[in-house]
């Protein structure tokens, strides 16, 4: 993975920017699906796709590439996206999102769009689908790394840590877990539904190396994975601290916008009419801001 210069940070905060526009538009156009994790995990899923993955979108199943589980398929709008502005299908594509025959349905399938590695929607699963697909990696005697994108919400389920302690047992540090640590799920805050704290302990405890970063500072982040990389007798756990809503002032941190699209939303600060119109204001401007700062 090449150095991170500052040219190129400042593009892909700028395109990270154009992709939680693009969601916005996206969503719009559905009326269906999730708004806050897609937005919270922008400039992660920027910094995979155009700074971190080994891939080709040109050749979807080239056997060298590195592989992207998505365990919480529901924030798949942010990969659909980001696949698009990446080459793996034209943009134009986006507006089928959740549309009767679409490719792009409400959780990833791996057989109906090429470079989707996984099938998700039950959380809890895509860490065991990571492990067993790192370890035939290893036997076989590949390079590949696994990078598993999980949601912190899920870590309720039992068949996480059946994964995590496998990993821990066969050491496998070809993988690397990326969590979005936004403190939200569908029914409320996640210390009030299911406390996870102390988080970074258990991943500890089960013979992970752990890292915590600020997921919205893309330079912390790829430093966290350069890190991750020179980790040879473990796997390692990167836990993203993120704000659900990124960008989007009356989305950021309300749980509500989990598993809402604009439009759909709360209307106690934005009427429903409006709310798609006023997230992409916010974010045009955040845009702007962007461009001066550099």
């Amino acid at each position: 993975m090449e150095i991170l210069h500052e040219e190129k940070l400042k593009k892909l905060e700028v395109l990270a920017n154009e992709i939680r526009q693009t969601i916005i538009l996206t969503l719009a156009e559905a009326k269906s699906g999730h708004t806050a994790g897609p937005l919270g995990m922008a400039d992660i899923f920027t910094a995979m796709y155009f700074h971190v993955l080994k891939h080709d979108p040109n050749n979807p199943d080239w056997p060298e590439r590195d592989r992207l589980l998505l365990s919480n398929g529901h924030i798949c709008p942010v990969l659909y996206v980001t696949m698009a502005f990446a080459g793996y299908f034209p943009k134009a594509e986006l507006k089928t999102l959740r549309k009767i025959n679409t490719r792009l349905q409400g959780h990833p399938h791996r057989q109906v769009l090429p470079g989707i590695e996984s099938t998700s929607g039950p959380l809890g699963s895509g860490l065991s689908q990571t492990c067993g697909m790192a370890l035939a990696s290893r036997l076989d005697k590949k390079k590949n790394h696994f990078y598993c994108m999980m949601s912190d919400g899920e870590c309720d389920s039992g068949n996480t840590w059946e994964g995590a302690m496998l990993a821990g047992k066969y050491k496998l540090s070809n993988i690397t877990a990326i969590i979005d640590r936004n403190n939200i799920q569908i029914d409320g805050n996640t210390e009030n539904i299911m406390p996870l704290e102390p988080f970074r302990d258990k991943w500890e405890a089960f013979g992970w190396h752990t890292i915590e970063v600020n997921g919205h500072n893309i330079e912390q982040f790829v430093d966290a994975v350069y890190e991750a990389q020179a980790i040879y007798e473990k796997p390692t756990v990167i836990i993203a601290h993120t704000i659900p809503g990124k960008g989007v002032s009356f989305m950021e941190g309300d749980y509500r916008w989990h598993g809402t699209p604009p439009g759909e939303g709360p209307e106690n600060i934005v009427p429903k009419s409006e709310q798609a119109g006023r997230a992409l204001e916010e974010l045009q401007a955040l845009g702007r801001k962007i461009q001066s700062e550099h």
